[in-house]
């Protein structure tokens, strides 16, 4: 079973296309695309309605490949008979053969829809770059019935996700024959997700996300015969008299997230008095044994922090670097640039600008990635979808199904998760993707708390809610 779901660039899905059209008959994946939409679209239908026939579907029609998928699928869809109605957004250049067969299937073709149970966009697909035309963003404007859209939403740029206009928000999107970077990076305007196979011959993906259950599977827990030192040990230089409240998150977080042992470096006695597990020094120098480091959540920024991470960062342990330690380096990027250790950088959208004098950007993985190359470190950028990349490796993304974590003090829980997991010995890129779907998971539980509407939620009830979002993990790995 793969650990992980892959995400193809456009290119990418046009060059396997390309090959699969050599061994199949002509238009056969295109049917096959259809026949899985309309099967998705009667699922809808009867939780929509209740039943299909009789019911009425909508086709938003574009020119090309897109459109005829809707058209076909419209086919399909009056063989189940459902009253099924077309508004061809470029007459001239609708799938010629997809149109015919629509019209003698009974289909119709209609100037506006006329009282329809659901809508289809197929507009554009995976060649379609900018927001919606005029007309269509209307027409897409007036609907308020559930829409599936065929393989992306319309106005959504398939690679990147970015949105600079008006685009369609689907609640079901059909993917066909692969997964597009599209689906987890703007996963607010495609809804649920549901793949068709269609035949393609795929190599690895440059862009992936973990699978739960994998992640549940290799969470650090002890065995037979551990101790509190073979469960890896984490070292915490967070909080200050001025922040005291991000060293109690930032350790508490390690200290939730494994068995392994917490060392606190600070005097702020709030961290002890919250959690009594944590081992108390004063410097570095007396911290002890340590398998990993965490530096900067309400650390300072000043002289005395820039010396702190620097004796940090000239040890050969992993170091993950956040908040005030992000402003220390964006000052001096010497500190972590091709440091043989591993490095891990943990930065918000305006931390990324301050690193490197620009936002990221439209294209979120490409600016990630541009990052982690150049200074030779592993960068997780924040996010309802959070970014993590490291040279030489596949990027790793986390969708993270809610923006409940975005609360002060949420990050200071992150740093501490994955502290703890890279002194278990995971690799930087696991560690950080594990940490975010943990702290996700924990983020969309506190929000919940078992009731049947969210509420805003502070970073301390995501952090109370940890273990249990570690617990469903591992249940979803069937431990």
């Amino acid at each position: 079973m793969a650990d992980r779901r892959e995400y193809y660039t456009a290119d990418e899905v046009r060059a396997a296309e390309a090959d699969l059209f050599t061994r199949v008959p002509d238009g056969m994946p295109m049917r096959r695309a259809a026949y899985g939409l309309a099967a998705v679209v009667i699922d809808e239908l009867l939780a929509v309605t209740g039943s299909v026939t009789g019911s009425r579907v909508g086709l938003l029609v574009g020119s090309g490949d897109n459109g005829g998928d809707a058209l076909w699928a419209g086919v399909f869809l009056r063989k189940r008979g459902v009253g099924v109605q077309a508004i061809l957004l470029d007459p001239e250049r609708a799938h010629s053969a997809a149109l015919a067969a629509f019209r003698r299937a009974g289909g119709r073709v209609v100037d506006a829809f006329d009282d329809v149970d659901l809508v289809v966009d197929g507009i554009v697909g995976i060649s379609g770059r900018g927001p919606l035309r005029p007309a269509a963003a209307e027409i897409v404007a007036a609907i308020d019935v559930p829409i599936i859209s065929a393989d992306l939403p319309s106005g959504v740029d398939p690679n990147t996700g970015a949105v600079d206009g008006p685009a369609v928000r689907a609640d079901v999107t059909v993917a066909f024959g692969a997964y597009k970077p599209c689906h987890v990076l703007a996963a607010p305007y495609c809804g649920r997700t549901i793949l068709v196979p269609i035949g393609l011959d795929l190599p690895e993906a440059g862009l992936a996300q973990l699978d739960p259950w994998a992640i549940g599977a290799q969470w650090p827990v002890p065995g037979p015969h551990d101790d509190k030192y073979t469960q890896g040990v984490v070292g915490v230089c967070a909080g200050s008299a001025q922040y005291p409240g991000a060293g109690v998150l930032c350790t508490g977080a390690a200290v939730t997230a494994t068995s392994g042992m917490v060392r606190y470096v600070g005097s702020d006695d709030q961290v002890l008095a919250r959690f009594p597990e944590a081992v108390a020094s004063a410097t570095i120098a007396r911290t002890g044994r340590v398998q990993a480091w965490v530096f900067g959540p309400g650390a300072g920024t000043g002289q005395a922090a820039r010396n702190r991470l620097a004796e940090l960062l000239d040890t050969d342990l992993p170091v993950l670097v956040d908040a005030d330690g992000l402003t220390v380096v964006a000052a001096e990027p010497g500190l972590v640039r091709n440091r043989k250790a591993p490095t891990v950088l943990t930065p918000h959208a305006g931390e990324f600008e301050r690193l490197t004098g620009h936002a990221p950007g439209t294209d979120r993985v490409a600016s990630t990635r541009a990052l982690a190359d150049e200074w030779g470190v592993t960068v997780l950028l924040k996010g309802r979808a959070t970014i993590i990349a490291t040279p030489g490796e596949a990027t790793l993304v986390n969708e993270a199904g809610g923006d409940w974590a975005a609360t002060p003090g949420s990050g200071d829980v992150l740093s501490g998760i994955i502290g703890a997991l890279l002194a278990a010995g995971q690799s930087p890129s696991w560690a950080c993707a594990s940490g975010a779907r943990a702290h996700s998971l924990a983020a969309n539980l506190a929000a919940y708390d078992g009731q049947p509407a969210a509420a805003p939620i502070s970073a301390m009830a995501l952090l109370d809610h940890l273990r249990a979002a570690i617990r469903v993990l591992r249940e979803l790995a069937g431990e």
